[in-house]
């Protein structure tokens, strides 16, 4: 059986448009998963993601958080956010996070290209706009729960990575009924959000992404005194981003056993 693949416009006006991902012969009564996509919008490598959890016998969406009434805006256009990820992947990971040491190889670049990065860094880059991308992801979910023919009147779901990651976690504050939400990498919602949490979470880390991962006990221990369910694994001599093939970060050993675990949650949530 093949994928039937497309981009779907939804929203009260149409405003928004997702990328979904089914086996092309079955029509309905498909659990819905919601893949939120990294800081680099829906590419490549999210669409390949959401095609796996189609293979898999889901209904997998990923909105595209960057587009709006169908487009882009022209710093957020794909070719844009691909020369900002080729002029990342050229550093030293420990330079991602060093301004001073980032401008450095900005300078070094020709004149219009580094005006180009910066730009468009800077608007990915500038803040988590949760405000307003979880407002589209409770759009997302109503639609598939109420709209999508092949989806409709089933369970849905959520999985993030890196800004998505958040995002599904903070999704779980925010839809009384998504079943369950994994966090790829992401930081754990807000002690105030993490009270309104609705269903099952299962976290997924890399233990040299310290950023991140150093905040997962705490994160465990406020979910168990707010009686949540929450489980998570921390993969050791692994990175942040462990989980994208396409990046020098990628660990198959991780991934592979984080893709089999999210699978078991999903099944477990959507039953």
């Amino acid at each position: 059986m093949t994928l039937e693949t497309k981009w779907i416009r939804y929203g009260k006006n149409e405003e928004y448009v997702g990328y979904m991902a089914k086996m092309d012969r079955v029509n309905e009564n498909l659990p819905a998963i919601i893949v939120i996509q990294e800081i680099w919008g829906v590419d490549a490598h999210i669409q390949d993601v959401a095609e796996r959890f189609a293979q898999a016998g889901y209904l997998a969406f990923a909105p595209d958080l960057y587009a709006k009434n169908g487009c882009r805006i022209e710093d957020l256009k794909a070719e844009r956010v691909e020369e900002v990820k080729s002029f990342m992947d050229s550093l030293p990971h420990s330079v991602w996070n060093n301004p001073a040491e980032r401008e450095k190889a900005l300078d070094e670049l020709e004149e219009g290209k580094r005006n180009r990065v910066t730009k468009t860094f800077e608007t990915m880059f500038g803040g988590l706009n949760s405000a307003h991308y979880i407002e589209e992801l409770l759009e997302t979910s109503r639609f598939l729960r109420e709209e999508c023919k092949a989806s409709k009147g089933q369970g849905v779901v959520s999985v993030g990575f890196c800004m998505g990651g958040a995002l599904s976690g903070l999704l779980s504050s925010r839809d009384p009924q998504l079943k369950g939400a994994a966090i790829f990498y992401g930081n754990p919602p807000s002690t105030e959000e993490l009270k309104n949490i609705n269903c099952p979470v299962y976290g997924f880390y890399g233990d040299l992404d310290k950023r991140i991962s150093e905040h997962v006990p705490n994160f465990a221990e406020q979910m168990k005194k707010q009686g949540k369910s929450f489980e998570y694994q921390i993969y050791p001599n692994t990175q942040h981003a462990f989980f994208n093939d396409t990046r020098s970060a990628y660990n198959v050993e991780s991934a592979r056993d984080a893709y089999q675990k999210v699978l078991q949650f999903f099944s477990q949530v959507l039953k």
